[in-house]
């Protein structure tokens, strides 16, 4: 396969040598494109050593081939990396005054990217939204990770490593390991209404949720995200031609629509955090201290959603539950999984996955860390880190399990 891989001007870039390296170890022909400002980082030399092809960041060299847009033509894949705010930026707006931006905006292959800047410029709105437009247009995005950067800084910014990218690449030109598979994806919090101003909820984000979704997409999946109250920034990154979100309210909205999107789906996961009860009768105006008092609500059950799907399941089809569980004081982290695998049962799901949570942990933060339990109530995995790295370590264990089922 050729594959062009743009390095653009971060510290990173002495990362991609690497990266190279691992590509044509790999049995790939590789061609480096890199940027002037890259250049100030790793020299031209070292590319044209490391990938064995000329190496030029300007149009404006053998242009009997048309190089500038033959490099994207003749591309069965596009890798930027690292990928820095500013090339994102250029991405977003098709902008195309050096050899990686004609090349970008010349290829029908896939595009592979791995950002890298300090973590203030990985949050800025603008970096976000330039994400999420990305995504949109499928291009595929790995990281960035939570650690060290450039000056001593610290947070999310940093470069995945290279062997990470080239794993994603070499998924991305194998079709992914996820290729052809139908997934049905629950993220967020239900809303039990009990007036038009109040409703009973929790803190879920969906951000877990959401970062299954995405990274299913990014594998070959077709996803039907089901999402329940997420904010517009957190669904963002789900935003990918492979993904078609359904957003829902309550309990009911949820428990229909995830129905529905079973119909068709080989897996699917309820990571939704879905209200057991909900009020026997809403209000149709707003409760006041001068009429009705609100001091006693009056609930009823909801129905039990991943239940009544795994109840339903067709042959062939994985059904995974997620469950949110503390620590008691005495029992630890025996005893939350005794419980978590008695869920397990009584639910009939094939795989559980148990998402410690408190006041500070699994809920409105950016990390997470869950155990995975098998259909023989072993835990087959243990994955902590961003919300992304936990749903690559979530959907790599469903892989290893689901042929066993």
């Amino acid at each position: 396969m050729n594959i062009v891989v743009g390095v653009t001007g971060g510290i990173a870039a002495y990362k991609s040598v690497h990266l190279v390296r691992l590509l044509i170890k790999a049995g790939h022909e590789v061609t480096v494109i890199p940027t002037e400002d890259a250049l100030r980082f790793v020299g031209l030399p070292t590319w044209e050593a490391i990938s064995r092809h000329p190496v030029t960041t300007s149009v404006h060299d053998d242009v009997a081939r048309v190089r500038h847009v033959a490099l994207g033509q003749n591309a069965d894949l596009v890798i930027v990396a690292p990928a820095t705010a500013n090339t994102i930026a250029r991405m977003t707006a098709g902008i195309a005054d050096d050899l990686l931006g004609t090349t970008l905006l010349a290829t029908e292959a896939p595009v592979l990217i791995a950002p890298a800047m300090h973590a203030e410029m990985w949050r800025h709105p603008a970096t976000q939204a330039n994400v999420a437009t990305l995504r949109s247009r499928g291009v595929h995005i790995v990281g960035p990770a939570v650690g060290e950067l450039a000056g001593g800084d610290s947070g999310p910014g940093r470069m995945v490593e290279p062997d990470d990218i080239a794993e994603a690449a070499l998924a991305l030109l194998a079709g992914g390991d996820l290729a052809g598979v139908q997934v049905a994806v629950s993220a967020g919090g239900t809303r039990e209404p009990i007036d038009p101003v109040r409703f009973l909820g929790n803190r879920s984000s969906g951000r877990q949720g959401v970062a299954l979704a995405a990274e299913a997409a990014a594998r070959g999946a077709q996803v039907t995200l089901v999402a329940a109250n997420i904010s517009r920034d957190v669904l963002a990154a789900a935003r990918h031609p492979r993904v078609e979100i359904v957003p829902v309210g309550s309990a009911a909205e949820l428990g229909a629509a995830m129905a529905d999107a079973a119909a068709a789906a080989d897996v699917v996961v309820m990571a939704a955090a879905v209200a057991d009860y909900r009020p026997i009768e809403v209000a149709s105006h707003k409760l006041t201290k001068e009429g009705e008092r609100l001091s006693t609500i009056e609930l009823v059950e909801n129905p039990d959603i991943v239940a009544g799907l795994a109840a339903a399941r067709r042959a062939g089809q994985t059904i995974v539950a997620f469950a949110a569980e503390t620590p008691s004081a005495d029992g630890g982290e025996e005893e939350m999984l005794a419980r978590a695998r008695r869920k397990q049962r009584r639910k009939g799901v094939d795989v559980l996955v148990v998402n410690e949570v408190g006041w500070e942990r699994g809920f409105e933060v950016a990390d997470n860390e869950v155990r995975v339990i098998g259909p023989d109530g072993v835990v087959v995995a243990t994955a902590s880190g961003s919300k992304s790295q936990v749903a690559a370590e979530i959907w790599n264990s469903l892989l290893a399990v689901r042929p066993l089922l």
